[in-house]
């Protein structure tokens, strides 16, 4: 029993561990090099929501590429 009690002690150790050292690194990520964002409507039809659904896409911002000025024609820019 006790030996079952030091081993959930050692997992919460661990777990509490890898959160306060995942979460910065990605909310720094996130912050810095891509974020997560949802297009939704029609306004981006047809690259973007194809055939007038009424669900959202998910897209991945790289904000990488707008720091060094690195934007194509055909890129998509998103506004914040």
């Amino acid at each position: 029993m006790a030996r079952a009690q030091g081993l959930g002690k050692r997992y919460i150790k661990a777990f509490f561990k890898g959160f306060f050292v995942a979460v910065p690194v990605t909310v720094t990520f996130l912050d810095r090099v891509a974020c997560v964002a949802r297009v939704e409507g029609a306004s981006m039809q047809p690259s973007l929501n194809p055939g007038g659904r009424q669900a959202s896409d998910v897209v991945l911002l790289n904000q990488w590429s707008i720091r060094n000025y690195d934007v194509q024609r055909g890129d998509i820019v998103s506004l914040v």
